[in-house]
């Protein structure tokens, strides 16, 4: 417990203790000096002294009253002061007051007993033996002094003296048994509430929606992945005085949590919630076994879509790694028995052209399947300065030469001499040929062949390229799945082509989008880092 609540509970028992001898100085002014003197056991023997007595304490006792909270007086010295003024107004009233002496050691005992609970030990057995040994004083002095007064037996005396000491040794163990309860049950709280905080933040900050709605439909707490997912409506489901209930938010959401608690069982297909059509599979489970308080949660079926995804991608990595270490082996063979037919004589010089692009297949293949490899290992792109318009003009007359004029038409625009930038020539290669073949199979009209345009121009200080079709376009639901892995329109795709460009762009600080074209066809933009000029 932090050593200021300590004091301030010790203050508040100090406090009680200024009032209650305050109360004690009240009674003793009222036996002096009230009408009623002889009701409290006779006359003063000595009544100067009384009367100076009882004023003192009462001065003494309010002093301390007014004086308890004050931080710059110690607490002991408080309390010791106190139990000194205790003691010897005791003492000094007992020889005063003989007929009220034993009423007076009962109201000391207390006060000795409530200075100990506030002390340490040995300070209030000390002040327990002062107060027994002022009390035998005082009996000895009156013994030797005065005869009549014997018939108080010392008995009596020591009895109360004994008290003295028990009273200060029980109070102080049980104040100290007190404050270490107090301590204890205060770090308890303060680790209960430390707790309910990270519970609270952990809720707060999870991914799956928490929502804790009672058997009357109201949300009591809902953390911020269940606002997203229920959208606006979730937002003003914490708005306090304007909070709605769940059947106001998501009908369909309170009709699965009417049904699992009067079935026990829950549905297992998605369910459709939000202003922005989230889909989400819900689970229930109760707070309180007495209780229809039900909590909620929400997996976004996107989000578990995407770990599923991402664990595909992770098997699909391995799978094509190890598949281009097997191509690499047969690709080199044909290779080099293309070169090897190269070096004959018997064959003419139109079969030796198309020996010439049996080989410059391989070597883009090997580029491809080393490109594939480097995806899978998370290999940095090394960039370099590129002439775009060059390559792009080397990319074209070798794509001309595998693919049919009847299939596709594939021509080069743009009118600058040079555009340069920085980018990995194998990664862009390999890009180009991805959105080339997917522009060669999808951009054209039913019946025709291919129409395909690449762009090559500065744009806003960046390179650009553009790789432009005729065909019907892309449909605007599918536009944003497009370079998703996996994803494809066409029964007989894989969809890993466009994939592998988006994460080639990626590894070269290029940006890809697609542009849809106002009369008809489709545009795939890649924004590439500008290169320094390339002098001549």
């Amino acid at each position: 417990m932090p050593i200021a609540a300590t004091d301030r509970a010790m203050r508040r028992e100090l406090y009680l203790l200024a009032l209650y001898r305050t109360l004690e100085a009240a009674l003793l002014a009222l036996a002096v000096f009230g009408p009623l003197q002889n009701a409290f056991g006779g006359e003063p023997r000595d009544p100067a002294l009384a009367a100076a007595v009882a004023a003192t304490y009462l001065v003494g006792s309010v002093v301390l009253l007014l004086f308890w909270n004050r931080p710059a007086i110690p607490l002991p010295g408080q309390v010791v002061f106190g139990i000194l003024l205790d003691i010897a107004v005791a003492t000094l009233a007992t020889h005063a007051l003989p007929y009220a002496g034993p009423g007076i050691a009962m109201m000391l005992l207390f006060n000795v007993g409530a200075a100990a609970l506030l002390l340490p030990l040995h300070l209030g057995l000390a002040a327990a033996a002062l107060a027994s040994g002022a009390l035998v004083a005082q009996y000895l002095v009156v013994l030797t002094g005065e005869s009549a007064l014997r018939e108080r037996p010392l008995a009596e005396v020591l009895m109360f003296s004994v008290s003295c000491l028990a009273m200060a040794t029980l109070t102080n163990l049980l104040g100290r048994d007190m404050r270490e309860s107090r301590d204890l049950a205060h770090r308890r709280g303060a680790e209960a509430a430390n707790l309910a905080e990270v519970n609270e933040l952990i809720i707060r900050r999870m991914r799956v929606g928490v929502l804790m709605v009672d058997g009357a439909g109201r949300i009591r707490m809902a953390n911020e992945a269940a606002r997203i997912l229920l959208g606006q409506a979730g937002a003003e489901a914490r708005s306090g005085e304007a909070a709605r209930t769940l059947p106001q938010i998501s009908p369909a959401l309170a009709m699965r949590v009417a049904e699992w608690r009067r079935t026990g069982q829950s549905d297992d297909v998605p369910l459709t919630v939000g202003d922005d059509g989230n889909e989400v599979l819900p689970r229930f489970t109760r707070l309180l076994a007495t209780d229809d308080t039900t909590l909620i949660f929400l997996d976004d079926t996107a989000l578990v879509s995407r770990r599923a995804e991402s664990l595909t991608l992770a098997a699909m990595g391995r799978f094509s790694a190890s598949l281009a270490h097997e191509i690499r082996n047969p690709l080199a063979a044909i290779s080099y028995a293309t070169q090897l037919l190269e070096e004959s004589r018997d064959i003419g010089d139109s079969d030796r052209r198309l020996l010439q692009i049996v080989h410059q297949q391989c070597m883009r293949t090997n580029t491809i399947v080393e490109s594939v490899l480097s995806l899978a290992r998370r290999e940095r792109a090394e960039p370099e300065n590129v002439d775009l318009v060059g390559l792009v003009r080397g990319f074209i007359e070798d794509y001309r030469e595998t693919c049919p004029e009847d299939n596709a038409s594939i021509r080069q625009a743009g009118q600058r001499p040079e555009v340069t930038a920085m980018v990995d020539p194998r990664h862009l290669q390999q890009v180009l040929t991805s959105l080339t073949n997917n522009a060669v199979r999808h951009g054209h009209q039913p019946g025709e062949p291919s129409r395909i345009t690449i762009n090559v121009e500065q744009r806003e200080g960046s390179p650009v390229i553009e790789i432009i079709d005729r065909g019907p376009g892309i449909p605007d639901a599918v536009t944003a799945q497009l370079f998703r892995p996996f994803f494809t329109t066409s029964e007989h795709g894989t969809g890993r082509g466009l994939y592998i460009a988006h994460e080639l762009c990626r590894a070269n600080d290029a940006r890809r989008e697609y542009v849809p074209l106002p009369g008809g066809g489709a545009c795939f933009r890649i924004t590439l880092r500008g290169g320094p000029v390339m002098l001549s």
